[in-house]
C-alpha cells in the first residue's frame, strides 16, 4: 500500500503478484499446505506452462526448477544455521505466501519466527496461517523494506526482537525486482540492524548477470517475462561469484558465501539439470557490535 508521498521506487505491490505463483508452486510439489495455493496462483501456472515448457526444450531447464533449487538450498542453510550455530530468531521478509515459515515452527517449536510483508499480503498471511495452524511465536507484521525508518521499517521489526540471542533475517525471490544501487541500501541497513545481537545472518537468493552463461538469452528472454508479469523490471545484479562477496562485503557484512546449488546435488532433494545454474544463494555473517 502506497501512501500519497510515496515515490514509484519505494513501491513494492507488485512484487505480489509472482507470491502467488511461487507459492503454488510450492503446494505443487509437497512443500507447503493446500491453504498456501491460491486461484490466482493455479492460473499464473497454467498460463505459464506454455513457457516453461518451451524453456525446457531450449535451455534444459525452466523458471519452476531454478525456484526449487533456491528454495530447498536456503531451506537448508536455515536448518545448518538453527542447528549448528544456535539461531533462535528468524525474520523472513517480503514472505508472500512462502510456507517457511509453517513448516519451520513445526520443525523447531523454540524459534521465534516473524514473517514482513506489505499490509494487504501481511492481512493476507495471517487469515491464513489462522486456518492452517499459527503456533505461538510465529507473528505477521508489517514491514516495507525500502522505508528507511518508522514503524514498517526492517528496524522497527528487528527493535521487537530480543537482543541477547542470534538472529536470522531471510528473503526470497525479492532481489532482483530492484536496481542493485536500491537494494545494496537495503542490505546495508539489515547488516546494520543485525549488529545489534551476539549473531546476525542473512540469507538471500540472488540472480546474477551471468552474460558467458550458454543459455543466456533465454535468460534475457525469462528476465523480460517477469518484468511483464510483475509490470516492472527484473534485474540482474553481479557478473560472478567474487562480485557478489566483494559486494555483500562492502555492505557490512563480514562473511560472505556464495552458494551454487549444484554442489548440493546428490545431497539435498533438488532438481538436477546439466546446465550451469543460474540462481546463487547467498549466505552473509555480521558479528556484533
Amino acid at each position: 500500500m502506497k501512501s500519497a508521498t510515496q515515490s514509484p521506487d519505494l513501491d513494492t505491490s507488485r512484487i505480489s503478484v509472482s507470491a502467488h505463483y511461487t507459492g503454488y508452486i510450492w503446494y505443487k510439489h509437497g512443500l507447503s499446505a493446500a491453504g498456501f495455493a491460491t486461484g490466482t496462483g493455479r492460473f499464473a501456472n497454467a498460463a505459464l506452462a506454455p513457457i516453461n515448457a518451451f524453456l525446457r526444450l531450449v535451455a534444459g531447464a525452466d523458471i519452476d526448477i531454478f525456484l526449487l533449487q533456491r528454495h530447498s538450498v536456503i531451506d537448508h542453510q536455515v536448518r545448518d544455521l538453527i542447528e549448528q550455530h544456535g539461531i533462535e530468531q528468524i525474520v523472513e521478509l517480503a514472505s508472500g505466501l512462502s510456507p517457511r515459515g509453517y513448516r519451520i515452527k513445526q520443525q523447531y517449536p523454540h524459534i521465534r519466527y516473524i514473517e514482513g510483508d506489505l499490509p494487504g499480503m501481511a492481512a493476507r498471511k495471517r487469515e491464513l496461517l489462522g486456518r492452517v495452524g499459527l503456533a505461538a511465536g510465529h507473528d505477521v507484521v508489517e514491514c516495507n523494506i525500502l522505508q528507511e525508518d518508522g514503524p514498517t521499517s526492517i528496524a522497527a521489526v528487528l527493535a521487537s526482537l530480543d537482543t541477547s540471542k542470534p538472529t536470522l533475517i531471510i528473503t526470497e525471490g525479492l532481489v532482483n525486482y530492484f536496481d542493485l544501487p536500491v537494494i545494496r541500501s537495503v542490505w546495508a541497513r539489515m547488516a546494520q540492524g543485525l549488529k545489534r545481537f551476539p549473531q546476525g545472518y542473512y540469507i538471500t537468493d540472488l540472480y546474477p548477470d551471468f552474460a558467458d552463461h550458454p543459455s543466456y538469452r533465454y535468460v534475457k528472454m525469462a528476465q523480460k517475462l517477469v518484468g511483464l508479469f510483475t509490470r516492472g523490471q527484473w534485474p540482474l545484479h553481479y557478473s560472478n561469484d567474487n562480485a557478489i562477496r566483494n559486494g555483500f562485503g562492502e555492505d557490512g557484512f563480514d562473511q560472505v558465501d556464495v552458494l551454487d546449488p549444484a554442489s548440493f546435488y546428490g545431497q539435498l532433494n533438488l532438481p538436477e539439470v546439466k546446465i550451469k545454474t543460474l540462481v546463487r544463494i547467498i549466505r552473509c555473517k555480521v558479528s556484533g557490535e
